[in-house]
């Protein structure tokens, strides 16, 4: 036994114990998140004899003596002063990662009183976010520091929380002080624990299964295969080709594949069970790239081919137009598949409910989707699968698809317990869909005056072992793929093909961030060939409100993509290193596609309930509803609740994917409280108003890809975006300038905040992501795979352009996926200007960030 101090009080714990697990599973200390368990990620920070140290590489053998501290044990003072400096801030959005941010921050300060950005950036090396590009971390850790040094009161808020109104996020203080519960917090007694075996090869035929050892584990609660699966086996959110598991006699599709399903009374009982379960298998030789895979006579990986979806979006000449341009750029681009790195993993807990249901708490994009897969694959009507969404610790795509939600469910069927199944770092980065690989040949002409007239695309995307949203994906590639300017000669064809390698699915930028790159390093080259300058091409293309886009659509009065140019000319042609690129993305799932966002205020005790199952995944959801309302019916935001999403308290608003939920549910939200408005203003109070029911919905109306309409609407609406990237001398980042049309802002350093976060993503991609794959298995992990840390940042600058004076939404545009579009071009333009190599391929290559030539 080893014995130190915790928090202030003497505690005695096992040896040879992980100290994460100790404060977590033996202490309840929850602030002390688990992302990785590798020592990559910050989220375990605790402060160990006054430095910050990551709770998950120390073990209880070296901590005799010594002297612990986490968030709990800060004083009252420090807790509020924390509180309300990230909350201020706009620091927190989906909060995983902020109480080991809290904790590097506490580390720093108790040594250093005033110190400098630079200080707080070191201080932060050790700690990943993912969603807020860290420049409000830092602005909120120098507040810390002046409140506490100053010995100054922490100020009393007061906001109307009406639109434009920079109110404080309501989850920001619980995510701070690590009070917010993720499905990894919830603590039950009599709970299991659950996990799949997974497939030893890519691909493999699998032989025979004998569990026969596992069930005789002491401890096992419950070992199943594919024949214990009651309903349908395939799960998939669009297309159904996801085996819940591999059945015998079947061949696996990639490393991530479930073969069996153990459940045990303890995690240390689930390990060596899992241990014992004998798998027979004959290797086969995987289908590692498109190329492959498409090759004629290639084993099939599923049954219907190995071409999951073929695109086409044709208009006007192209050809033709191409052939009598004076001006012709014709470029192969590269762009690998990346890991959205969202610092939760992957966490179900289901258990039973009513009488032959199941009850799942998920971390995931869409409560009503887990609930319909899961139902089906138990066999049981929807109904009787509840879904409640926690706190959800980033998702940015990566959480769209079924990972564990299932296989927790199928777990609590048959044990008729409750079961938590949790992915380690290492299962994650596997399993769950990547962005993309794309491999495209683009053609982009213009005349003598730089006035683009047409475009040619050949795509092919690597969608890996399933479909996921592969088909979706490619479409939203397609439909941007000519750039938000004025030309409609366009002839695209892309090709989405199944491989062996773990799935391609949703990522911010949704497909746009690979033809976004394409288009805008040819419309560089153009601009060189006419002789002006990579600014000036796009001004004199760029899309005008009564023009028509490239895709068919007429750009609303709302179009402010000239107003995000004009604001970055000055910065722009003031430095001698600048690259820059434009970009446009959807609001809305678009392209024919039924959307409907629905929403349900319900008055209970004096407070207005606003209920929708949108999932806020760190982009600050909840908060924009209570902003409309607020906005709407002129009430107090101390008098809003925002609901958690749940399939039978919440109605159905759609998946939070495609930049839709502020549009559809921001909009549902106004409908509904212009409801209660009506109400309020025929003399009624809110106590008057105790159980009544105000539901509001909107739905979009729009024509599918490839119509034959003159000017069909492909998305409700439309984001523009012209950003800029500066390099020091010696090709370092120096700083961003991110210019973005968002209609109207709701929340402006909420939307700061993404912006942010969206830049230092995209920069990510552009100089050091990748996601390394040898013969279609996986070589990365969490702290290799290039995520931009603290010390990485250059300053950025933002640029909001608000001009949509639009009922809809309160003429508010989604911003959380632009934002992570056009950083990797315009950075890849800037070394173009540096060094005159024009490089083609993701991560860029021979630049300070990545030596590879």
């Amino acid at each position: 036994m080893v014995e130190f101090i915790l928090n202030g009080e003497k505690v005695v714990a096992e040896e040879g114990k992980k100290l994460l697990d100790y404060l977590r599973e033996d202490k309840n200390i929850t602030s002390v998140k688990n992302g990785c368990s590798e020592g990559a990620c910050g989220t375990c920070m605790v402060i160990i004899d006054g430095k910050a140290t990551k709770a998950c590489v120390f073990k209880t053998d070296k901590l005799a003596g010594k002297n612990i501290v986490t968030i709990e044990g800060m004083t009252e003072r420090e807790q509020d002063v924390y509180a309300y400096a990230f909350s201020s801030q706009g620091a927190v959005q989906c909060g995983f990662c902020i109480p080991g941010m809290v904790i590097s921050a506490k580390a720093l300060l108790d040594v250093n009183a005033d110190p400098t950005e630079d200080d707080i950036k070191k201080a932060l090396r050790g700690n990943i976010c993912r969603c807020t590009g860290y420049v409000k971390i830092i602005k909120a850790v120098q507040l810390v520091a002046k409140i506490l040094r100053e010995g100054t009161e922490v100020p009393k808020v007061a906001c109307k929380g009406l639109v434009g109104d920079s109110l404080q996020r309501v989850d920001a203080v619980a995510k701070t002080l690590g009070t917010a519960e993720y499905v990894d917090d919830i603590r039950m007694d009599g709970m299991i624990y659950g996990s799949a075996v997974r497939a030893k090869y890519p691909r493999a035929l699998v032989k025979s299964i004998n569990t026969e050892k596992a069930k005789a584990h002491p401890g096992v609660v419950a070992v199943l295969t594919a024949e214990d699966v009651p309903g349908t086996l395939k799960v998939g959110h669009l297309k159904k080709d996801w085996d819940t598991l591999i059945p015998v006699g079947h061949e696996t599709r990639y490393l991530g594949d479930s073969i069996v399903l153990v459940a045990a009374e303890t995690k240390e009982a689930l390990e060596e069970a899992k241990s014992l379960v004998e798998i027979d298998y004959e290797e086969l030789t995987p289908l590692s790239t498109p190329e492959m895979a498409l090759a004629e006579g290639a084993p099939l990986i599923h049954e219907t081919g190995n071409l999951l979806v073929k695109q086409e979006l044709k208009r006007g000449n192209a050809e033709e137009k191409i052939k009598n341009s004076k001006y012709v750029v014709t470029k192969h681009y590269s762009t690998p598949p990346t890991e959205h790195a969202f610092l939760e993993p992957e966490c179900a807990v289901a258990g039973p409910y009513e009488e032959d249901g199941v009850l799942i708490y998920s971390t995931d994009q869409g409560v009503f989707a887990t609930q319909h897969e899961c139902a089906d694959m138990l066999g049981l009507p929807h109904e009787k699968v509840r879904v409640i969404n926690k706190m959800v610790g980033g998702g940015f795509g990566g959480k769209e698809d079924m990972s564990v939600q299932h296989h927790a469910a199928l777990l609590a069927y048959h044990t008729k317990r409750f079961v938590k199944v949790l992915l380690t770092r290492k299962e994650s980065m596997i399993i769950h869909p990547k962005r993309h690989a794309a491999e495209m040949i683009f053609t982009t002409a213009c005349d003598e005056n730089g006035y683009l007239t047409a475009m040619k695309a050949e795509i092919v995307t690597d969608t890996g072992a399933y479909a996921s949203l592969g088909g979706p994906v490619l479409q939203r590639l397609c439909t941007h793929a000519a750039g938000p300017y004025n030309y409609q000669d366009i002839d695209i064809v892309g090709r989405a093909a199944y491989t062996n390698n773990p799935p391609g699915g949703a990522f911010r930028g949704f497909g746009v961030t690979q033809s976004c790159f394409a288009t805008e390093c040819n419309i560089n080259l153009l601009a060189e060939m006419v002789g002006i300058s990579p600014w000036e091409i796009r001004y004199r293309n760029a899309i005008k409100p009564g023009q028509v886009l490239p895709n068919g659509q007429i750009a609303d009065e709302g179009t402010a993509l000239v107003e995000t140019l004009e604001s970055v000319k000055e910065a722009y042609e003031a430095h001698p290193r600048a690259g820059i690129a434009c970009a446009m993305k959807n609001a809305g799932v678009g392209v024919g596609i039924p959307d409907v966002g629905r929403c349900n205020i319900v008055i209970i005790d004096g407070k207005v309930h606003l209920r929708s199952s949108a999932s806020c995944i760190g982009q600050g959801l909840g908060t924009v509803m209570v902003q409309v309302a607020c906005e709407t019916t002129g009430l107090a935001p101390e008098l809003m609740v925002h609901a958690a999403p749940d399939t039978h308290t919440t109605p159905d608003s759609g998946n939070t994917t495609a930049s839709r939920q502020t549009v559809f549910t921001g909009e549902a939200t106004r409908v509904a409280s212009t409801k209660l408005k009506e109400a309020l203003d025929s003399g009624k109070t809110l106590a008057d108003l105790d159980g009544e029911e105000f539901y509001g919905e909107y739905s979009s109306v729009t024509d599918k890809m490839g119509s034959d309409k003159e000017f069909p609407v492909s998305h409700v609406a439309y984001g523009y975006a012209t950003q800029v990237v500066m390099l020091d001398e010696d090709g370092k980042l120096e700083k961003v300038i991110a210019a973005h049309d968002v209609g109207k802002a709701i929340n402006p350093i909420s939307l700061e905040g993404q912006i942010e976060g969206g830049v230092v993503m995209s920069l990510g991609y552009g100089l050091t992501e990748d996601y390394p794959l040898k013969d279609s298995v996986p070589t990365g992990k969490f702290g290799t795979i290039g995520l931009f840390k603290s010390i990485d940042i250059p300053e950025i600058e933002t640029i909001i352009i608000e001009k949509n004076d639009v009922e809809l939404a309160y003429g508010a545009k989604g911003v959380g996926e632009i934002c992570s579009v056009p950083a990797a071009p315009a950075v890849q333009n800037a070394y173009y200007v540096m060094d005159k190599q024009f490089r083609t391929k993701l991560p860029l290559e021979n630049t300070p960030y990545n030596k590879k030539k």
